[in-house]
């Protein structure tokens, strides 16, 4: 639905449109708005890297034995049930369902010794993705308090959820947590990601719905409207205000949604894609209560989704995966059950991921994260699974341009704690916002709040990634 709105403020703001464009406008704010938030400001392309993040959010908290640190010196009631497998990396090893992840090894950047204490789910999970910062605003909506909404060139959101329900109809049921993946604490909540598994109309609504005729009835009307509140305006408020309304038109002429649509794809890279065949086996399902709402069968359609929207323009998309609370005890998965249907899944889906991402050329531009809000204890417990703990964190850095092919840190013998000097949560937020932002430019960019001005330049990155 197109409509006008006759509120404007002053030229020192945003200059507000009169075009409001279905859902498009997030928080409240029409596209054209947006664009024209942006064009007082230091140039985005003076300040933004041709980047994006994706953010693979494994809920629940991945063991750190049964993926990336087998730790088998341990003893036998410590170290991975699944054994190991030799990786591309001369010595390294992972977790032995990870037979794809381990032949990409060298495209990789292994984090063994990242730490933040909490063992709490909400706690931590809202720890992690917010990267530790004062704020409490995930990662994602900071992005996008520096860098806008949306994507001024083709109009798509700069932070984006991606949850089972994303994948189509019928994995509307599979687990989600949005709560702990969407936080934006002090700031707007504008900032919070476009979730795709909304349902209703939230997606369909970024897809023009006018004929081309229709459109272009809509712009001459809007045009003609703007000339006349021009020579009736002595402000001069409205200068320029046609300009970002034809830029508006022109993105959803060009139709947002089709990122969203998976049915473009060749049948061929979907198959690839494919983590269907993972479905918790029927005797899983009786021992394990979640077992049906944990299963990872949507998770490859939702990688494949964030590819898609990283190449249309979003910024930073959180991919969420559930069942990792492996506790066992008749409700959560077991070590055993969890993993044999969880980690072939991230197996198949991420090296699907990170082969379509280097094929297209896509390696540089990229940035895959994996991790969840902590590790699991290193003794497996009376219930055949593996407790909370916040001492140590799976965590893995793809792509991106950084420097990949290495393993930072080491574990303790038991697969416990840091050996090495400790990875903070506060050191990742720094590493993903000196790969997405030129630190020096976005000093001088005006318009962003404080408290996110300081958070971005100001903290560490994790050195063998970006030199601070």
């Amino acid at each position: 639905m197109l409509q006008i709105d006759s509120c404007l403020p002053s030229r020192q703001h945003s200059r507000r449109s009169f075009l409001r464009v279905g859902t498009a406008g997030m928080g409240g704010l029409s596209l054209a708005s947006l664009l024209a938030m942006r064009a007082g400001a230091v140039e985005l392309g003076q300040v933004l890297h041709d980047r994006s993040v994706v953010f693979l959010n494994l809920q629940g908290g991945p063991t750190q034995f049964e993926t990336f640190d087998p730790n088998m010196q341990a003893p036998q009631e410590i170290r991975s049930i699944t054994g190991e497998i030799p990786t591309s990396l001369p010595g390294v090893t992972f977790g032995s369902t990870l037979p794809r992840l381990a032949r990409l090894a060298d495209r990789m950047a292994i984090v063994r010794s990242y730490r933040h204490g909490i063992s709490s789910h909400g706690p931590a999970a809202h720890h992690v993705m917010a990267g530790g910062n004062s704020s409490g605003a995930m990662m994602g909506a900071i992005y996008s308090t520096a860098a806008g909404l949306s994507n001024p060139q083709s109009g798509m959101p700069r932070n984006v959820l991606v949850t089972s329900a994303a994948a189509g109809e019928k994995y509307k049921d599979l687990y989600k947590s949005v709560s702990r993946v969407s936080q934006t604490g002090t700031l707007s909540p504008a900032h919070k990601p476009f979730d795709l598994g909304a349902g209703g109309t939230l997606v369909d609504n970024m897809q023009l719905r006018l004929d081309q005729a229709r459109l272009d009835d809509r712009r001459h009307l809007l045009e003609s409207l703007d000339g006349l509140k021009r020579r009736l305006d002595k402000t001069g408020v409205l200068e320029g205000a046609s300009r970002f309304q034809k830029q508006a038109f022109d993105v959803l002429a060009r139709g947002v949604a089709s990122a969203f649509d998976l049915s473009r794809e060749d049948p061929k890279l979907l198959e690839r894609y494919d983590t269907g065949e993972f479905e918790p086996t029927d005797g899983a399902k009786k021992r394990n209560e979640y077992a049906k709402q944990f299963s990872p069968v949507a998770l490859g359609r939702q990688l494949l989704l964030a590819r898609r929207l990283c190449e249309a323009g979003c910024g930073f998309v959180t991919v969420t995966c559930g069942g990792w609370d492996m506790h066992g005890g008749g409700k959560e998965f077991t070590m055993e059950d969890g993993v044999a249907s969880l980690t072939p899944a991230i197996d198949r889906g991420v090296s699907a991921l990170i082969e379509d991402i280097e094929a297209r050329g896509l390696s540089d531009k990229i940035l895959l994260v994996i991790t969840g809000e902590f590790g699991r204890t290193p003794r497996i417990n009376k219930n055949g699974g593996r407790d909370h703990w916040g001492n140590l964190c799976p965590i893995v850095f793809v792509g991106g341009g950084l420097p990949m092919g290495q393993v930072i840190g080491h574990s303790t013998r038991d697969g416990g704690e840091p050996a090495t000097e400790p990875i903070s949560s506060e050191n990742i937020l720094a590493t993903l916002m000196h790969s997405l932002f030129d630190i020096g430019q976005l000093r001088l960019l005006t318009g962003i709040p404080k408290d996110v001005e300081l958070l971005i330049p100001g903290g560490t990155p994790i050195p063998q990634l970006i030199e601070a």
